[in-house]
């Protein structure tokens, strides 16, 4: 995955974009490590927090929470010059917009239907797949056979297998592909985190109606609404920030070698959060995904 998950527009599932490298990241410093745990555990965090208001305000409720978290902490960081925009700029902030909450429902239900640690292994296909096609290299073939056997344990039939959650955790890879082919695009026609900020301030927009209707229909508790702003603080603006920090201190392959654990911490934390357990079939083909990530990246700073 050393294309894309080094990447810094492949983000940790669900989180937004951070920013691009400078030329001193060129070593891993151990505050730059410090950080990455931490941004890594809040993500993983938040999202098994926001869990817990599903059953009053159902996936959908959680992620519109969410969506606005992003778009206040983009915005301010972004501050996006939103009338010098030209058409060339907006249809990608615009489908930018569209896969980012498309991406963040369809993770969320499938952590509700199959949980945490799956859904986020299946997720992280999106940027394992963008890196390993763009490859030729016969090592990432092999990673590639590596990453598909994890998936084909992961989905094999058996009485309480869940093939809907299966497929929305497919549906959130293909998102996250999505997302960094379009990222990298509006990151060459929009400068700084102004495209960003524009794609979350659009997707909260879209999203603002659903939140009117399920707050109606589901009048939030105080424990869910907490709960949902906090998923929208941990996974969104504590790891944007943190990957501000990262990002000028810690390589890009280093970067994207670290985020190959998060389907270990999205298992770890699903488990002491929310009680998930995994079985030893699950953990292992959890470990074949990480392991062909993080074979591919190894190999490619060789």
């Amino acid at each position: 995955m050393h294309a894309a998950s080094a990447d810094p527009a492949a983000p940790a599932a669900g989180r937004t974009d951070p920013p691009v490298p400078g030329p001193q990241s060129a070593g891993t410093s151990p505050a730059g490590v410090v950080t990455m745990v931490g941004s890594a555990l809040s993500n993983q965090t938040g999202a098994a927090i926001g869990s817990l208001a599903f059953p009053v305000l159902g996936p959908l409720g959680v992620v519109a929470v969410r969506q606005y978290v992003a778009a206040l902490v983009l915005l301010a960081v972004g501050r996006p010059r939103l009338r010098s925009f030209t058409w060339p700029q907006w249809w990608p902030v615009l489908l930018l917009a569209v896969v980012f909450g498309t991406m963040n429902l369809s993770l969320y239900t499938a952590v509700a239907r199959i949980g945490l640690g799956l859904a986020v292994t299946l997720e992280f296909l999106g940027p394992l797949a963008i890196a390993l096609t763009a490859s030729r290299r016969p090592v990432d073939a092999c990673c590639a056979l590596i990453a598909g056997a994890g998936v084909v344990v992961l989905m094999r039939p058996q009485p309480s297998a869940d093939y809907m959650g299966m497929g929305l955790g497919i549906l959130a890879a293909c998102c996250w592909a999505a997302y960094i082919v379009l990222n990298r695009v509006v990151g060459r026609r929009v400068p700084g985190a102004q495209g960003s900020a524009a794609a979350a301030a659009v997707s909260a927009l879209l999203f603002l109606p659903v939140g009117v209707v399920v707050a109606l229909r589901h009048p939030p508790t105080a424990g869910a609404a907490g709960c949902a702003v906090a998923a929208g603080v941990l996974s969104s603006a504590v790891p944007y920030l943190a990957d501000l920090f990262t990002l000028r201190r810690v390589s890009a392959p280093a970067f994207g070698l670290f985020m190959s654990v998060n389907p270990v911490l999205a298992a770890i934390v699903g488990l002491i959060v929310l009680g998930q357990r995994l079985g030893g079939t699950e953990w292992a083909a959890i470990g074949a995904v990480v392991a062909a990530n993080a074979v591919s990246i190894a190999a490619g700073r060789r």
